[in-house]
């Protein structure tokens, strides 16, 4: 398993068994008014994401920070693992 993600690959009658899950935290700052997103960084587990996260935010002093985890892609699912401080209202857990 490489650092952030993994590949489960295909059962022996060729269909997929699972896709990419990525665990990211990502940092949120004030721009004027708007709260823009920060550099992602990926994670080696959810766990891993959610004190990234928070890292982000207490340490490093991000507006706010978010924990999700990324299902598929390029296009596939999002579900918020934890926000801290302030974060768009797409990312309210």
């Amino acid at each position: 398993m490489a650092s952030g993600w993994f590949w489960l690959s295909k059962n022996p009658e060729g269909t997929p068994i699972s896709e990419i899950t990525h665990f990211i935290a990502m940092p949120f700052d004030f721009a004027g008014r708007e709260l823009v997103p920060g550099e992602q960084a990926k994670c080696a587990s959810p766990a891993a994401a959610i004190e990234r996260a928070q890292g982000m935010w207490r340490v490093l002093g991000h507006a706010g920070a978010a924990a999700f985890v990324r299902v598929g892609y390029p296009e596939g699912s999002i579900t918020v693992l934890r926000t801290f401080g302030t974060v768009p209202e797409d990312f309210e857990a």
